[in-house]
């Protein structure tokens, strides 16, 4: 009997240990099954990293091709190179929204997405010219450059200006260093590209630091300045009153002389 009373006294407990027992391999098995934390940290960050296939499918390959190499709605992608990828997309030219214009819009993409767009389409945009890192520079070195390459389309004040053939060059108060360098090296549009012998890297640095200027300052210097349409123009008009102005106070006192 007491044998008895003690093995009862022993079967609850080896009871509860069991069910421990079980308990921690079941935690065990859910364990194992279970991703490491930071493996479900990256596949939410990549679920997020916008897809730039997707995004250039869904918005470019209808006009430029699924690989780039051009349609009759759009012409070819291939070795542009990511600058003027890049150039397009952030300045709001690409894609279009309705009648072509030369000023800057806001862009379609966010900059993460025309990152992965532009890293998307280097396989057949080639790498070359490479989006610039520009750097500032000496300003006064700039003023030079600019009036010697710019200035005759742009404006000596940056405000662009119309060109020949019903085309116009932009205005540059909201282009940015790296977009000032990516135009002087694409050349988008009627524009010219520059190559490295022309201008090089520093020239660009120059070049964008000036406009920067440009671009903080008020060239406004008083007087009416005709919604700064050019020099050319505006030099016309000026012409055109004061010859008209002197033309009618001549009549004038021709009257009285009579």
């Amino acid at each position: 009997m007491t044998r008895g009373k003690a093995n009862n006294r022993r079967g609850p407990g080896r009871s509860r240990r069991g069910v421990a027992a079980a308990g921690v391999a079941a935690l065990a098995v859910l364990a194992l099954n279970q991703p490491p934390a930071w493996t479900a940290n990256r596949a939410d960050q990549s679920a997020r990293e916008p897809n730039g296939q997707h995004l250039y499918d869904q918005n470019c390959a209808s006009c430029h091709g699924s690989a780039g190499e051009g349609t009759q709605r759009g012409p070819s992608l291939v070795g542009v190179g990511p600058a003027a990828l890049d150039f397009y997309l952030t300045t709001g030219r690409m894609p279009p929204t309705g009648a072509p214009t030369s000023d800057h819009r806001a862009p379609a993409f966010t900059p993460e997405e025309i990152a992965a767009i532009v890293g998307y389409a280097a396989s057949f945009t080639g790498k070359t010219p490479a989006i610039p890192e520009v750097r500032p520079e000496n300003s006064q070195r700039g003023l030079r450059l600019y009036l010697t390459y710019c200035a005759a389309c742009h404006s000596a004040q940056g405000v662009g200006g119309a060109l020949t053939g019903g085309q116009a060059a932009s205005a540059l108060d909201r282009a940015t260093p790296t977009q000032i360098g990516e135009a002087i090296r694409v050349g988008p549009g009627v524009m010219p590209a520059f190559t490295a012998d022309v201008l090089t890297d520093v020239d660009i640095n120059a070049i964008a630091a000036y406009i920067g200027i440009l671009q903080e300052r008020d060239t406004d210097r008083g007087g009416l300045d005709l919604g700064r349409i050019g020099p050319l123009t505006e030099g016309a008009v000026a012409w055109i009153v004061g010859l008209g102005t002197l033309l009618l106070v001549v009549r004038l006192l021709g009257r009285r002389a009579e």
